[in-house]
C-alpha cells in the first residue's frame, strides 16, 4: 500500500437548517414577481373567507329576506361590516362588474363572489340563498296583494317603504364614497364621473344603459391605461 496522501474526499452537501427548509415549489418553476405591476383590490387577501358554499347560501338567504325595497344596501352591510368577507374597494368593484351584466345587480353579485371563493358549487349557494326562499315568501305577498292592493293603509305602507328604500341607497352610496381613493382613475376623476353620472340620470333623464355605453366605457379605457404594465 503506498504511503503518498490521497486527496481529501469532496465535502458532502450541506444539508438545509430547521429553518431553511426547500419549499415544494422550486425557485425556477416559481413565477417573477413583478413589484412595480399594477395591481387591482382582488389581489389582496379579504379580511374573511367563507367557510363553506353552506354559509353563503345562508347569508344570502338572510340578506334576501330583509330586502324589502331594496337588497343593495344590506348586502353592502352584511358582507363589508358584519361578515367582513370584503372590504369596500373589493365590494365596490364587485358591484362595478355586476352592473354592467344583464340581469339584477344582486343576484349577480351573489354568483361573481360564490365563484370567486368555491367555484361552480360557491355560486350556486349564493344564487340559490338569493332566490330559493325569497321566491315563497314573494308568491305569498303577491296572493295577498292582488286582494288588498286598493286598501288605503297598503297603499301607504307601499309608499313608506318606497321612500326609505331610497334613503338606504343614498346611505349606501356614501358608504363606498370614501372607497374611490383608491380607485385606478384618481379621486377626482372619479367624482367627476359620480357627478356626470348623476346629472345624466337623475336631472337629464337618460336611460342608464346610455350612460354605461358612454361614460363607463370611457372609464374602463382610463383605468385599463393607469392599470397597464
Amino acid at each position: 500500500m503506498s504511503d503518498t496522501p490521497t486527496a481529501p474526499d469532496a465535502e458532502p452537501s450541506k444539508l438545509p437548517a430547521a429553518d431553511e427548509a426547500p419549499s415544494l415549489m422550486s425557485a425556477a418553476s416559481a413565477p417573477p414577481v413583478d413589484a412595480d405591476a399594477a395591481r387591482t383590490v382582488f389581489d389582496h387577501d379579504s379580511p374573511r373567507v367563507p367557510r363553506s358554499p353552506g354559509e353563503i347560501f345562508r347569508v344570502c338567504t338572510r340578506i334576501a329576506l330583509q330586502g324589502f325595497g331594496g337588497v343593495l344596501p344590506i348586502i353592502q352591510r352584511e358582507w363589508v361590516e358584519k361578515e367582513r368577507w370584503l372590504t369596500r374597494e373589493q365590494f365596490l368593484e364587485l358591484l362595478a362588474v355586476a352592473q354592467v351584466m344583464p340581469g339584477p345587480n344582486v343576484v349577480n353579485l351573489a354568483l361573481i363572489f360564490g365563484d370567486r371563493t368555491f367555484g361552480l358549487r360557491g355560486a350556486m349557494a349564493g344564487l340559490g340563498g338569493m332566490l330559493l326562499v325569497p321566491l315563497g315568501v314573494v308568491l305569498v305577498l303577491t296572493v295577498g296583494y292582488m286582494h288588498y292592493a286598493a286598501h288605503p293603509v297598503v297603499a301607504g305602507v307601499l309608499r313608506g317603504m318606497g321612500a326609505a328604500a331610497a334613503g338606504l341607497i343614498f346611505a349606501t352610496g356614501l358608504k363606498l364614497l370614501p372607497a374611490l381613493r383608491r380607485n385606478a382613475i384618481g379621486w377626482s376623476t372619479s367624482l367627476a364621473f359620480v357627478a356626470l353620472m348623476f346629472g345624466g340620470i337623475a336631472l337629464a333623464g337618460v336611460p342608464l344603459i346610455w350612460m354605461l355605453a358612454g361614460l363607463g366605457i370611457v372609464a374602463c379605457a382610463l383605468a385599463w391605461r393607469r392599470l397597464a404594465p
